[in-house]
């Protein structure tokens, strides 16, 4: 087997301190997360991300293979050596707690060394985020309390309700902390997946002649031609208009046409020509 240099994993060097490696480990595992990498590897990465940082943020096990990494460099052949004594103690896990062979040779098939029985992993905790559309379409950050702890979390752009928010070994006791995205109502759209929906209420007029008028949507108005004869009910689509993604949403306009109430003579007489025109009696 080969030797793994954990340090080259987490793109630090052996005389950082710990902070410095923890913030490279949340750093690579947000990267590499699959809800948000596009990385075709992003597994295998994930995996020797945790490996890593399972060996590195504890002092002992720390002390423990830097001695070993003085004799050895990455891809040297590696056996442990007849004296060396592992650990017990417990361990976290990678994903599906998939250990590579060098990690089992130093540590033991479940982190424990020698036949240790099978450590617990960290708990994961789950928690709430709740965003605003206009959040979840344009992404960047937000600072929430949990329990009196601050974090900062960094949202996705496009991001759809129900996904989760991974940050990696900030959960008390060191385990993931998840949060699950709901949206808070809006007063303006609908949203289902990546595609919205909001309503608009236009003219008998500009309903059955037709026209151009401008639509808000979350990336600001767009133009939206109203073709002829347009009924109640009809949703127009404006394609690539709702949240952003691979491919992003589309946002769908719910026509509503309104018929103005005739509050003076020449309105009522506009109504009664218009129903005339169409072979309708005039007094309905």
């Amino acid at each position: 087997m080969q030797f793994q240099d954990y340090y080259k994993v987490l793109g630090v060097q052996p005389t950082d301190p710990e902070a410095t490696i923890k913030q490279a480990y949340r750093r690579l595992a947000r990267k590499y997360h699959p809800d948000v990498s596009r990385e075709p590897d992003a597994e295998t990465h994930v995996k020797a991300i945790n490996e890593a940082w399972e060996v590195l943020r504890d002092p002992d096990r720390r002390r423990a293979y830097d001695e070993l990494r003085r004799h050895y460099r990455e891809g040297q052949a590696f056996r442990p050596p007849p004296d060396w004594q592992g650990f017990s103690a417990d361990f976290g896990a990678t994903a599906d707690g998939d250990f590579s062979d060098f990690f089992e040779a130093l540590f033991g098939r479940h982190g424990g060394f020698a036949g240790a029985g099978r450590a617990r992993a960290p708990r994961a905790v789950r928690a709430g985020l709740q965003l605003s559309l206009e959040q979840a379409y344009h992404g960047g950050q937000q600072r929430i309390t949990l329990n009196g702890r601050s974090y900062d979390v960094r949202i996705p752009a496009g991001i759809t309700a129900g996904q989760n928010i991974r940050l990696a070994g900030q959960a008390p006791g060191g385990g993931d902390l998840l949060l699950e995205v709901a949206f808070a109502p809006h007063p303006q759209y609908e949203v289902e997946g990546r595609d919205i929906t909001s309503e608009l209420r236009i003219p008998v007029w500009l309903a059955g002649l037709g026209g151009t008028v401008s639509v808000p949507t979350l990336g600001g108005p767009v133009n939206l031609r109203i073709p002829p004869g347009t009924a109640s009910g009809r949703r127009l689509r404006l394609k690539g208009r709702g949240l952003p993604g691979t491919p992003p949403g589309d946002h769908f306009v719910r026509v509503a046409v309104d018929a103005p109430a005739a509050t003076s003579a020449a309105q009522q007489e506009a109504y009664r020509a218009l129903a005339a025109a169409f072979g309708a009696p005039a007094d309905g």
